[in-house]
């Protein structure tokens, strides 16, 4: 799960070019949207498309996406629970 953790934090810096920030600066249960990392809903579609290519899970209900994109931990969670990649 740890090696998740990180490569999701490495994939959202690398998807959503956040240049100025390292895997370090973002911690497991950091909120992603609002005071969190600040993200916003076109980052919310960037990590849709993420989830699809690395991942092979398709969200089809944003309040679904809302909840999984809470934070590092509740993504790596639906992941390792439903990835078919």
């Amino acid at each position: 799960m740890e090696a998740l953790k990180q490569e999701l934090k490495e994939n959202i810096i690398e998807q959503l070019n956040l240049e100025d920030m390292v895997v370090a600066d973002i911690a497991d249960d950091d909120m992603l949207f609002g005071d969190g990392l600040g993200l916003d809903s076109i980052d919310a579609l960037e990590l849709i498309v993420m989830l699809d290519k690395n991942y092979g899970i398709k969200l089809t209900d944003p309040k679904e996406g809302r909840a999984i994109f809470e934070s590092i931990n509740t993504m790596a969670a639906y992941i390792s629970e439903n990835r078919t990649k």
